[in-house]
């Protein structure tokens, strides 16, 4: 595993999950409440990929410049920042127009 992630487990799990993890969750839902477009979710993940990877390099002495470390990093940080901004849209549609939407769960909404 430390061969494909450039790391040991448990500092993967630290700096990717927890702390740029947070940080795209929180990036994802501050997109979302402004109202701006999912794409710009893809851009900012592209960019906390390398500082994810940049903190393994520089706080634990792992390999930066590791491909498939970058992609699991970005592969995760994307699905957190896609989570956090589809639940935050979805609330934000059905809070803003009542009349319109009704929540059909978690990711989704209806047209009453």
């Amino acid at each position: 595993m430390e061969a494909l992630l450039g790391t040991t487990w448990d500092v993967w799990v630290g700096i990717t999950l927890v702390l740029t993890g947070g940080a795209s969750f929180m990036t994802g839902q501050a997109i979302a409440r402004t109202w701006r477009p999912l794409w710009q979710v893809v851009a900012y993940g592209l960019l906390l990929a390398v500082v994810s990877r940049f903190f393994v390099y520089a706080l634990f002495d792992g390999y930066m410049l590791l491909v498939s470390g970058y992609l699991i990093d970005l592969a995760v940080l994307l699905a957190i920042g896609l989570f956090a901004f589809r639940i935050n849209r979805v609330q934000m549609i059905v809070n803003q127009y009542p009349w319109l939407y009704k929540r059909t769960g978690l990711f989704g909404f209806r047209a009453l």
